[in-house]
């Protein structure tokens, strides 16, 4: 199968379309009929990267990803002191 090439106008018009493709093989997205960028799925990239599939998710992944919002998260509470700046 030919990989899926889009122009950027088509790609904003349907980046859910564009998603769904890239589930099948690169996307490339083209500005004035050069191609400029590529979207892969999370598993093709892993597997070009090298990075293991199964590795815990970065911050930046949680950060961007809207479902992380169900991840627990119970930071411990900071135990700061206040002591008066030493100016002599």
């Amino acid at each position: 199968m030919p990989p899926t090439t889009i122009n950027s106008r088509r790609f904003n018009q349907d980046a859910s379309g564009a998603k769904r493709a890239a589930k099948e093989g690169p996307v490339f997205i083209t500005d004035r009929g050069r191609p400029a960028h590529v979207l892969l799925s999370i598993e093709d990239y892993r597997a070009l990267t090298g990075e293991a599939a199964d590795a815990s998710p970065s911050i930046l992944d949680l950060l961007a990803d809207p479902a992380a919002e169900d991840v627990p998260f119970e930071p411990p509470r900071s135990e700061l002191t206040v002591r008066p700046a030493d100016l002599g």
